[in-house]
């Protein structure tokens, strides 16, 4: 990677990113420099005549020393280029130029080297320049194309921004607003989507594998990766690769190699299962070698400590530079049951290895692994893929995501998440992949104290633990407590179709038993419709499939729990045959009891539990899915009436001021609130008695007088406010009232307000920008159900409006809202609109650390926001910002 050392004045190192390209690959953005000069040479010479014609206009054969001195010297603001390097080399160059200093409209070109044509790196390019202008004031980009130049007319046109196009003295003129669009967000979307299923498809189907660090001793890691792959009947080629080999010797039947440099045709897969402190090196031959992919099970790194860290950063920066991705370090490995793969890159024992399926894993530490792969195995539970993560320092749950979402091969995908880097970016998805297969997460904690191992690249988070499981609730994804609640879904939502509603049916030899069944559905939202039916303890096998049938047969069953208790020791084989007959002719799905069995049974495809609580947990959970899945989504909110540019005006002024952040006047959170459609009702503060019956008359109507010292803000009651005024000596008494309860707390501070009407329900909503989920949106019934019960809901915007019903109706004091005990039910549609506007502004602008609106009062015919603060900070990196990028 590039040496950040001497850099420019002004140089903006946030801008530098890794990319993966279309193709796979890795890159690095950055901005341009002035040592690039040699390079910019070496890039234009190697460029077609074609080329240069086409980005210039005429024939250079060589850039003057005059034109290079003014592209690799910019001002990083009305002037600004980046440069797109590939193993060290440019790739593509891409820059604007503002057309005024200062200006909102900017040129903007490309030029992508002849050998990097087709990866996408136009689009990386004018990607991330939009972002940066957008940041920087400018609104718009202009650029002159030939009409010759397809590839870049086709950059600018597939990039969903709304271009026109003029043509005039042979030259075709683009112009185009890169304010972000619903299109422009789903076609970056799209591409970052291919890109890294791509790239995670590379480590999944090699065409061949070298194992380094493999030795001749059986008991090492090494020669088990070796062992276990080349004893799965690996189908590409797989090589042994160990520095101390004699020339000539063989490792497990295998010619072996002092390095991977040596293998002639290069590798595309390594296991470099080596000491920490070699690793490293090992990475700068396997470059050499061509290889795209790296298992890292080596430990010694994050975990270690500081040293491990460093050398940690190293090794992603090292294997970023030549392009690579990397899974691990302190991986379990990699498995792919495509039979035309067959590869077992891990450390599993072929006897827990489960066999071929369609449930796609993922886990982090190699303990888990073990866990997780031994518990699908005794389940007899098939995976099409597996993968462990390790330190996580690059391949995440998220890439494998994106993989899964084109992989047929895989019907459903569980994650075992021992941290989570990037949860917006997850959201996404998730959202995204559960729509058309079940996601089902194990999860305990997200950025707590205890819940992230060491050597886990993380971010410390100041939401509540609730809202991570709102986030999964969001994105339609299943959450398990634990590895047996994962499998025991997994193993219903695979082998059984989903269900069409909360009917179910309980058929049993016992009375007991399906007293319990019954209980446990009630208590899991499920309706019992059907029984419990119970059949006498000693009748056979033909009389339980017959209730067994009776019951599928109902048109008000949705779903089946079957239980039977064998009146001997054992269980009768015919019993779980007949049952899985009877429910393998059904469209109906079927969790089932026996005694002693768990898994998916021999022969058939009906899932069984030990317990009835473990099925119908299972069962609740698939309905709630199927449930998601048959709803309307929704559409991303976008309300008019929104001015970007004056928020940013605001916030900049305030952080000019104030660099390290700092709250907002009345009258700058006013601003930047109606910038976004929210109007404030004016409070005013006064310092005496006088003063307060002045603003009375000028409010001219009833007011209320209310202390605003933030040591009074989570008091409860109604202390600290006076309201009903309407006569200038009850608002002069009020004031005096206040004054002599404050001045004894050494608080002070008091307003006058226009007085609401009376009615209604007081609510609060608020956002915040947290640096693990970015931005997040809250709202609740305001005083005691928030600050006693804690009945809040959280969103993670971008929002859709079924989100905001969704984030409304879900709070326990819903039905305050709805009419509760005669009082007239609240304007819906204008608090959900205001949540949407809240939502936007704080989706835009990272900046805004903490906005809360509180008292909100919601009536019948709308609501008054009657109070708002607002702090700004610096705006943190976002994991999943509008341009792509890779963890870091």
């Amino acid at each position: 990677m590039d040496e950040q050392d001497g850099l420019p004045p002004g140089y903006p190192q946030e801008w530098e990113a890794d990319v993966v390209l279309a193709d796979g690959m890795v890159a690095h953005v950055r901005p341009i420099r002035p040592d690039d000069v040699e390079a910019l040479h070496e890039f234009h010479a190697a460029q077609s005549e074609e080329s240069i014609y086409l980005r210039f206009f005429a024939p250079i054969k060589r850039l003057s020393d005059k034109d290079v001195h003014r592209f690799t010297h910019v001002d990083y603001s009305d002037r600004v280029a980046l440069v797109v390097m590939i193993r060290g080399k440019i790739a593509g160059i891409g820059r604007y130029d503002r057309l005024k200093p200062g200006g909102p409209e900017a040129e903007v070109a490309f030029n992508v080297s002849d050998d990097h044509q087709g990866r996408g790196i136009g689009s990386v390019l004018l990607e991330h320049l939009a972002d940066i202008a957008r940041e920087a004031g400018v609104r718009r980009f202009v650029a002159d194309v030939l009409p010759q130049n397809r590839k870049m007319i086709g950059v600018f046109r597939d990039a969903g921004y709304d271009a026109s196009h003029e043509f005039d003295d042979g030259v075709i003129a683009v112009t185009f607003d890169i304010e972000p669009t619903d299109e422009s967000r789903a076609v970056r979307m799209s591409r970052e989507h291919r890109s890294e299923s791509r790239s995670v498809r590379r480590l999944l189907h090699p065409a061949s594998v070298a194992v380094i660090g493999a030795s001749r001793r059986e008991a090492t890691v090494g020669r088990a990766f070796l062992d276990h792959i080349a004893e799965r009947g690996f189908a590409g080629d797989l090589y042994a690769v160990n520095n101390r080999a004699e020339p000539g010797t063989d490792i497990g039947g295998l010619p072996s190699y002092r390095s991977v440099r040596d293998i002639e045709g290069g590798v595309e897969l390594a296991v470099v299962a080596v000491p920490a402190a070699d690793v490293l090196a090992t990475v700068d031959e396997c470059a050499d070698a061509g290889v795209r992919a790296l298992v890292v099970p080596s430990e010694g790194f994050a975990e270690a400590g500081p040293e491990g860290e460093h050398r940690q950063r190293q090794l992603l920066m090292l294997a970023r530079g030549y392009g690579m991705r990397v899974l691990g370090p302190n991986s379990f490995g990699i498995i792919n049951n495509d039979p035309q793969v067959r590869l077992d890159a891990s450390l599993a024992e072929p006897a827990h290895l489960p066999p071929h399926g369609s449930l796609g894993l993922f886990a982090q530490s190699g303990a888990l692994g073990i866990a997780v792969l031994a518990s699908a195995q005794r389940r007899g539970l098939g995976i099409s893929t597996f993968a462990s993560a390790g330190n996580r320092v690059d391949v995440s749950g998220n890439d494998l995501m994106q993989y899964w979402l084109d992989d047929d091969a895989t019907t459903a995908v569980g994650l075992h998440l021992e941290s989570m880097g990037n949860p917006r970016k997850f959201s996404r998805i998730a959202r995204k992949l559960s729509s058309v297969k079940p996601v089902i997460v194990v999860k305990s904690g997200v950025g707590g104290r205890f819940g992230t191992p060491r050597g886990h690249r993380v971010r410390t988070t100041q939401e509540r633990p609730e809202a991570f499981t709102q986030m999964l609730k969001q994105a339609g994804v299943i959450r398990a407590e634990n590895t047996h609640q994962l499998f025991d879904v997994a193993q219903l939502v695979i082998n059984q179709p989903l269900p069409a509603g909360h009917r179910v049916g309980v058929v049993t030899n016992s009375d007991a038993l399906g007293s319990l069944a019954a209980d446990a559905a009630q208590s899991w939202g499920l309706d019992v419709t059907h029984g419990p039916v119970a059949v006498a303890a000693e009748a056979g096998v033909a009389e339980f499939r017959r209730v067994v049938e009776e019951a599928l047969a109902d048109d008000h069953v949705d779903s089946l729990i079957a239980c039977f208790i064998p009146p001997v020791a054992f269980i009768d084989p015919e019993v779980v045959q007949a049952v899985g007959e009877a429910v393998a002719g059904s469209e109906k799905p079927c969790v089932a009891t026996f005694l002693g069995m768990r898994g998916v049974t021999p022969g058939s495809r009906l899932p069984t539990y030990t317990t009835p609580e473990d099925g119908v947990r299972a069962l609740a959970a698939a309905t709630r899915y199927a449930e998601w899945l048959r709803s309307d989504r929704g559409t991303r909110v976008r309300p008019d009436g929104i001015n970007r540019g004056a928020v940013n005006d605001v916030v900049a002024a305030v952080l000019a001021r104030s660099p390290r952040g700092a709250d907002l006047s009345q009258e700058e959170t006013t601003a930047v609130l109606a910038a976004y459609g929210i109007e404030v009702w004016p409070s005013v503060t006064v310092s005496s008695d006088e003063e307060a019956v002045e603003v009375y008359r000028q409010l001219r109507g009833t007011v209320v007088l209310k202390a605003t010292s933030p040591l009074l803000s989570h008091q409860p009651g109604q202390g600290w406010i006076r309201t009903g005024l309407r006569h200038p000596k009850a608002v002069g008494a009020a004031y005096r009232d206040l004054a002599r309860m404050l001045e004894p707390l050494g608080a002070d501070g008091i307003a006058v307000q226009r007085m609401a009407a009376p009615g209604g329900v007081a609510v609060e909503v608020h956002s915040s920008e947290d640096a693990l989920f970015g931005p997040v949106v809250g709202f609740g019934v305001a005083g005691l159900p928030i600050d006693l019960l804690g009945d809040m809901t959280s969103r993670f915007p971008p929002l859709t409006d079924v989100d905001i019903v969704d984030m409304v109706t879900s709070i326990r004091a819903a039905p305050m809202l709805d009419g509760y005990r005669g009082v007239m039910p609240v304007d819906h549609a204008a608090l959900y609109d205001l949540i949407a506007r809240v939502s936007v502004l704080a989706d835009d602008h990272p900046e805004l650390a903490h906005l809360r609106l509180n008292p909100v009062m919601a009536h019948q015919d709308g609501v008054d926001v009657l109070g708002a603060s607002l702090h700004v900070a610096p705006a943190p990196t976002r994991t999943d910002a509008e341009r792509r990028a890779m963890s870091s």
